[in-house]
């Protein structure tokens, strides 16, 4: 074995490891209750105990940290983010193997668009100011892993993510109980969890990484343009819209890109038909 990954999550760490060439890579994964996979040798450890992060294999080279919060309470992200990435650093502090950690995070650390100018783009280099609970604490751990592992660390800021079991949007426009937001500054930036897997292989890879990138599939659409077309597809009526202020902004997936990236998914209403076709 070349190279010695430690995977930190669930869903999305099992789609990367299914693309990692099982000679060069010797692949461990952590979860409070580690599943049945192949190709994966799991440990059992909780982020927010980190008397049970004591058993790490040595000699690890990689790390994709994406865990998921177990819910959108408070205490679920600081566990999570902050609290869970200190305690993880710290049961490596003593491995100098350590060649690259990837921290998957969210576009939650950006506001809503400006009402003012709701078609601005948004790019790694625009300030983070999260205005939730859930932005803030995902900064807190993006400030505490570049503090920590300078120029070994990036950090991967995915937007929302659909793919296979992922199906509340589709269930919400189902029921018909999805309403639509409508006026300037919606936007939907989506990325299919194949093409996340993609881009966390390909940023664990990547030689010389930039400390950020943005993970979307690079087409921003309107909210309630794209909840009729999704709609369409499951021949149901459009939803209901209603006047809100901004509720999303408009993502540059264009630094992921450059980096030698591309999604196979462009499109999130072409992946969402793959998807319904299944």
């Amino acid at each position: 074995m070349d190279q010695k990954i430690l995977l930190v999550g669930g869903e999305l760490c099992r789609r990367v490891a299914s693309g990692l060439d099982a000679v060069q890579w010797d692949v461990y994964g952590l979860r409070r209750h580690p599943p049945w996979a192949s190709g994966i040798r799991w440990i059992p450890g909780d982020l927010g105990i980190p008397e049970t992060l004591r058993e790490l294999p040595d000699g690890i080279t990689h790390v994709l940290y994406a865990p998921a919060p177990e819910s959108r309470m408070p205490v679920s992200y600081e566990t999570v983010y902050p609290v869970g990435i200190r305690h993880l650093l710290d049961a490596l502090a003593g491995q100098r193997t350590l060649q690259r950690l990837v921290l998957v995070g969210s576009t939650a650390v950006w506001p809503p668009a400006d009402a003012g100018n709701p078609g601005l783009w948004v790019d790694e280099r625009t300030p983070t100011r999260p205005d939730s609970f859930r932005g803030d604490a995902i900064v807190r751990a993006e400030t505490l892993l570049r503090d920590w592992l300078p120029g070994r660390s990036t950090v991967l800021r995915l937007g929302g993510i659909y793919g296979p079991s992922r199906t509340r949007l589709l269930d919400g426009l189902r029921a018909g109980k999805l309403v639509a937001p409508d006026g300037p500054g919606h936007w939907s930036n989506r990325i299919h969890i194949d093409d996340a897997a993609s881009a966390c292989l390909h940023l664990l890879r990547l030689p010389n990484p930039a400390a950020c990138y943005i993970g979307t599939d690079g087409h921003p659409t309107d909210k309630a343009w794209f909840y009729d077309r999704l709609a369409e597809l499951l021949s149901v009526p459009h939803p209901l819209r209603e006047t809100m202020a901004p509720t999303g902004k408009r993502l540059s997936n264009a630094r992921l890109v450059v980096s030698g990236w591309s999604p196979r998914w462009p499109d999130a209403v072409a992946g969402y038909r793959a998807l319904l076709r299944r």
